[in-house]
């Protein structure tokens, strides 16, 4: 390998699955850019360690995956706001304060930024005045619903297996967001009617579809943050009347290519990449 060739990764177990050294390698090629994109198989025990190690290598950027996320939010030097507010981080960028200063680690979150431009830019979905539905109040929902909540929707309601953790986030976004109508509750203490119907729960990396009522999707948009060309949540959602259905892979470019200009400064096409992820060419 050269060594004037820069070297990134994503970190995270299981990663064996992550399609994110096929996204920037055809970022690079639009950008006509040199790189390695490579994955590490780390868990929470390890990370400090190996991001350490990867980037007194040479590495030049870092993505960070389950279940690395709160880990890398508490190794980095400094964070930007979406990652602060988030408590999570997905994209490590090393930066100097002057030249020949000590190099230092700044965490970002692309996710919400990726999966609003996958929205409303791809998928042409109108945010402002739409009751939205989040399932989860895990690290992924966490990791977006503050730029959802940015949007102005009608309603905001976050849905979870434990009632509690669902409605201690509502709470705190409605001290954030305090014009907004925010409530937390049950995966079972749902109404029937919503514009769209996001799957941020850790069910679906098992395949499995979170515990709700046919009729909470019925004439919904339904986006699974779990990308695959058909994932269990999409399957359920179409066979329960949902108006359309969409997997993460919109969200996962989107993320990915944020990530790709805050570490080269060069802004990729997103569109072409999708569709060629999509076609399988």
């Amino acid at each position: 390998m050269s060594a004037s060739i820069d070297r990134y990764a994503v970190i995270g177990d299981p990663v064996a699955h992550s399609m994110s050294p096929r996204v920037h390698a055809l970022f690079a090629a639009q950008m006509a850019q040199e790189l390695t994109y490579e994955r590490i198989l780390a868990g929470v025990d390890a990370f400090d360690a190996v991001a350490g190690e990867f980037f007194q290598q040479g590495g030049r950027g870092l993505n960070v995956t389950l279940p690395c996320k709160f880990a890398a939010c508490r190794w980095v030097d400094e964070l930007e706001p979406a990652a602060a507010a988030a408590g999570s981080v997905n994209t490590i960028v090393p930066f100097s304060q002057q030249p020949g200063d000590a190099v230092r680690f700044r965490g970002h979150n692309t996710d919400g930024p990726g999966l609003l431009g996958d929205l409303t830019r791809n998928l042409a979905e109108p945010l402002a005045g739409r009751r939205l539905l989040l399932l989860g109040a895990g690290g992924a929902v966490n990791g977006v619903v503050r730029q959802l909540a940015g949007q102005a929707p009608q309603e905001l309601v976050i849905a979870n297996r434990t009632a509690a953790r669902a409605q201690t986030l509502a709470a705190a976004l409605r001290t954030e967001f305090p014009r907004l109508q925010i409530r937390g509750c049950s995966l079972t203490d749902l109404p029937e009617s919503f514009d769209l119907v996001i799957n941020g729960t850790s069910a679906g990396l098992a395949g499995q579809v979170p515990a709700i009522s046919a009729k909470v999707v019925t004439g919904a948009l339904c986006y699974d943050m779990v990308y695959g060309a058909e994932t269990a949540f999409c399957r359920w959602a179409l066979a329960a009347g949902a108006r359309s259905v969409s997997d993460g892979l919109g969200m996962l470019v989107e993320q990915a290519a944020l990530a790709f200009t805050l570490w080269t400064g060069k802004v990729p096409l997103t569109p072409p990449v999708i569709a060629e992820l999509r076609t399988g060419s």
